[in-house]
């Protein structure tokens, strides 16, 4: 069903190490705006939609999500490159460090890991889209957030690119809450 391309979304090609950014980002990839929260969602949502509509937009979307998991740690993954255990600490990734060394592990920016807590599903059409929307905007949020937190131009194209994609989910979504709503779920 899932087929891998072998590049990210977005090119990634980050030239300068910036260990705080990598700890901020972590927080779209396992915060509970993130991507990887954003993924699971939409997938176990999708088997309760009441139509092949749904259940397409959904699938879509969470494979897209995955993506951008992938976009996130390979973005983390490049700012932290070469970085020695005084610059880890120093930049306040000491205990992340302690537990993960630099492998990437989903954890919000305070380091607290990722939780299925982030999410429902209620297999209600209506109130699973309604929070998928909500999703949408809190990610962009974040994304807004992060894109003032930097000046590097090669962090600052897949922030915004992300950024755009976010905001696409959210009309997708809304016009699927619209349709369902003119069908009476």
């Amino acid at each position: 069903m899932f087929k891998y391309v072998k590049h990210t979304n977005y090119p990634i090609n980050i030239n300068k190490k910036d260990l705080k950014m990598a700890k901020y980002l972590l927080t779209q990839f396992g915060g509970a705006n993130g991507e990887l929260a954003a993924a699971m969602r939409y997938f176990s949502q999708k088997f309760t939609m009441p139509d092949d509509k749904g259940r397409a937009l959904l699938n879509d979307i969470s494979t897209e999500e995955l993506g951008h998991c992938e976009m996130i740690c390979t973005m983390v993954h490049e700012l932290t490159k070469n970085a020695t255990v005084k610059e880890l600490e120093e930049a306040g990734l000491g205990s992340y460090y302690a537990d993960h060394n630099k492998g990437i592990y989903p954890v919000d920016a305070s380091g607290v890991p990722f939780s299925v807590k982030y999410f429902a599903v209620t297999a209600d059409p209506i109130s699973d889209i309604m929070e998928d929307m909500a999703a949408e905007q809190k990610a962009r949020a974040v994304y807004e957030n992060l894109i003032d937190l930097t000046d590097d131009e090669d962090v600052l194209a897949p922030l915004l690119f992300l950024r755009q994609r976010e905001v696409v989910h959210f009309n997708r979504f809304k016009e699927l809450y619209e349709y369902y709503k003119s069908k009476g779920y």
